[in-house]
């Protein structure tokens, strides 16, 4: 009974997609872990009609409040309506507004969504994702002198999720898989541009995620040493004997998430430039 996770209700108020939100609240609640969050997100509410439906909702579901609401009028509504049911509630986004204001000396725009707006940022990353995904695994190697970043590893590295989060913030990014045996593409060797970073992991952890996944159709796996450790060590020394031969950057993956991953090679960028 001693482990057994209370739940709480945790409330997601945003006038735009509630990504930030989302973020902000699983970034908090992560930090209770005898916790159980159970999200309730409400997105795109503009009016007072769609507020006093959310209000409802939070009545008989009692629990925080989290909100990124830019409209004072609806703001307030929310302040009013958590207060007299007893409920606690915060701007996530207006101590941030406070200091900018404060600090720029000026008063924001207070507008709705503003960090979606369809301007060059957003088209870039659109282009960065399309071309990210079309340069998956290995995919189109004559173009890989257009990425900015290019990811080196052996199978279960991590390479296509930190592809697509780093694409996601504008950054062309390519992978290819490290098999022994198998050369890498000419054109990488030769491309100037990118940077080329290699991912590498514990064997025991690649081994593990290896176990439940299903095997992959990139050439020259075999499935009776795709998940054998000692074969993944060979994989692994391979890997960064070619990282090391090149001057490429290792990042071990192994206790680190997507995101933290990809700031790390974020980082690396301006230091190899």
């Amino acid at each position: 009974m001693e482990n057994q996770k209370n739940y709480f209700h945790l409330h997601l108020i945003s006038d735009s997609t509630g990504e930030t939100l989302i973020a902000a609240g699983r970034a908090a609640a992560a930090q209770f872990q005898s916790a159980h969050a159970l999200e309730h997100v409400y997105p795109l509410i503009r009016n007072r009609k769609q507020l006093a439906q959310v209000m409802e909702a939070v009545d008989g579901a009692p629990g925080i409040v989290l909100y990124t609401i830019v409209d004072r009028e609806l703001a307030d509504i929310i302040d009013a309506g958590c207060k007299e049911m007893g409920l606690p509630c915060v701007s996530v986004l207006e101590p941030i507004i406070d200091l900018f204001q404060s600090y720029l000396g000026t008063a924001s725009r207070r507008r709705s969504g503003a960090q979606h707006v369809m301007d060059a940022d957003y088209f870039a990353r659109i282009d960065a994702l399309n071309f990210t995904m079309d340069h998956d695994d290995g995919q189109l190697p004559a173009d890989f002198d257009d990425a900015d970043v290019v990811l080196v590893g052996i199978s279960r590295t991590s390479k296509t999720p930190t592809s697509i989060y780093l694409a996601n913030r504008g950054i062309r990014t390519a992978n290819i898989p490290i098999v022994p045996g198998v050369p890498l593409p000419e054109r990488l060797l030769e491309a100037t541009k990118p940077l080329v970073v290699g991912l590498i992991a514990t064997a025991d952890r690649i081994s593990q995620v290896r176990q439940h996944r299903v095997l992959g159709t990139t050439q020259g796996f075999h499935g009776d040493d795709y998940t054998d450790r000692a074969s993944i060590s060979e994989e692994l020394k391979y890997a960064r004997s070619l990282c090391s031969r090149n001057n490429w950057p290792m990042i071990d993956v192994t206790r680190r998430s997507i995101e933290e991953t990809a700031a790390a090679i974020v980082a690396l960028r301006p230091r190899l430039r």
